[in-house]
């Protein structure tokens, strides 16, 4: 019994610690996104007309993605529709970021999550403001397209990310029982998403989501329909990665017209 008893209270005490870890919620730090300029309208830029129609087709391709209301027309402001090459810079950039990521923890990982969680949970009437304005969706659809979505898989890959990228172990056989194999899942790279303008926050999060817990590198091609509000979403991004020290253009958000050649600089 005096052998056994030491063990006993080894096991109970870390039993107890266990216990307390998963009570205990680790601390997240909270962040702040300036959204001054997108919500004052007196910071935005004006077109000629507070009511305008912009032209459709390639005819209206220029070198700046201009962005307005849908329910209004009113004028929200421009970004650059960038080149091919510009794009490729982009990628470049994450290529380099992502060999850095790639050796994070799944810890650091985590935190980076919930640090987007406290954020978008203390913030949803902004996020759902602009979306509604960026797509002319209501408020209640922003919130359940959006929010809700966007949260879920938040708390899936905190629960069951880690799980699924570890490496599994396989059965090599009776006859070959002096070996052993296993399934090892690496960082992919640089991971490119072409997403639509209908749910523009859901759209940016959950491509990046994945790639980033994954050990990756994110370049977002956001819809034309909806580039006012991915690149303000896009500092939410930006802020949360700031804050757990990952490297910088880890995540790029990019505008423009053309898609072909999104897919062929991620994929080369």
């Amino acid at each position: 019994m005096a052998f056994w008893w030491p063990l006993l209270v080894l096991a109970a005490a870390y039993a107890l610690c266990r216990v307390l870890l998963f009570l205990i919620p680790p601390t997240v730090p909270s962040m702040e996104v300036d959204a001054s300029d997108v919500m004052e309208e007196v910071n935005q830029n004006k077109e000629d007309s507070f009511i305008y129609v912009p032209r459709k087709g390639k005819a209206a391709q220029t070198d700046m993605v201009r962005c307005y209301e849908p329910a209004t027309m009113k004028y929200l402001g421009y970004f650059p529709a960038l080149t091919p090459d510009e794009v490729q810079e982009h990628v470049a950039q994450a290529r380099k970021a992502q060999e850095v990521w790639a050796k994070s923890s799944f810890k650091q990982r985590r935190q980076f999550l919930r640090i987007l969680l406290k954020y978008i949970l203390e913030h949803q009437d902004l996020i759902c403001e602009i979306s509604s304005r960026d797509t002319g969706k209501t408020m209640v659809d922003a919130s359940l397209g959006e929010i809700m979505t966007t949260c879920e898989k938040i708390h899936w890959l905190l629960d069951e990310g880690e799980k699924w990228l570890k490496p599994e172990y396989r059965s090599c056989g009776r006859s070959m029982l002096h070996k052993s194999a296993k399934v090892e899942f690496h960082p992919l790279g640089v991971i490119g998403a072409i997403v639509s303008w209908n749910y523009p926050f859901h759209n940016v999060f959950n491509p990046m989501l994945a790639a980033v817990f994954s050990g990756n590198a994110a370049v977002i091609k956001v819809s034309e329909h909806a580039s006012w509000s991915g690149c303000f979403y896009s500092r939410i991004i930006q802020a949360a990665l700031l804050a757990v020290g990952a490297p910088d253009n880890l995540v790029h958000i990019v505008t423009g017209y053309e898609c072909s050649f999104c897919i062929s600089w991620c994929s080369g």
